[in-house]
């Protein structure tokens, strides 16, 4: 059961997320944030030590349903390993087009090493590549993926082309429907993972 102040936390995590997909973390202010939240000030240091512990619980509130649907998408394919990365890029397009801001906000901190959030990012996004990258081995060990691909890598490259083509497709071509740029991803992915005849 949600409590009050788990929808002031939502709320706050809400308006942050609007306002540092729109402006960047540094140009984003506090005041900005409860103001957008309908919050008053002190609300934001009752449940945080400032802006940047505010931002490291939202990252950490926005990608636990990621890790866990990639988690199951891959469960759900676990004798298909071809089935698990489609299951697993329709799983990162759909989060993508669902929580837009975020992704944003996913997508311009993820590889920047000077923020308080820089752990919490690096655990989450092991977790992610974990998914893949065992789903890639299994691939590879069962013949069905070429055996000269690291799985690590391809995991990293899988999720950052998804990501990616999903930003520019929100950006550029949204009448475009998911099922398309599912089916291109998978494609070239395909096309770089089965064996050559």
């Amino acid at each position: 059961m949600s409590t009050r102040s788990d929808a002031t936390k939502r709320r706050l995590f809400d308006a942050a997320m609007e306002l540092i997909g729109e402006r960047g973390f540094t140009d984003a202010s506090v005041d900005e944030i409860v103001e957008r939240a309908g919050v008053a000030k002190g609300t934001v240091y009752y449940h945080f030590a400032g802006k940047a512990e505010l931002v490291e619980a939202l990252i950490a509130d926005r990608m636990k349903p990621l890790v866990e649907s990639f988690r199951e998408a891959a469960a759900n394919n676990s004798d298909d390993p071809p089935g698990a990365i489609e299951a697993i890029v329709r799983a990162e397009l759909e989060f993508l087009l669902e929580h837009k801001s975020f992704s944003k906000l996913l997508l311009t901190e993820m590889w920047r090493e000077d923020r308080v959030w820089r752990e919490t990012l690096v655990m989450f996004r092991g977790e992610l590549m974990t998914v893949i990258r065992d789903t890639i081995a299994q691939g590879v060990e069962s013949g069905v993926f070429r055996d000269d691909v690291d799985p690590g890598f391809g995991a990293s490259a899988l999720f950052g082309m998804t990501a990616t083509v999903a930003l520019d497709w929100l950006a550029f071509e949204p009448d475009k429907p998911l099922q398309d740029v599912h089916d291109q991803i998978t494609k070239v992915a395909f096309n770089a993972l089965r064996p050559t005849d």
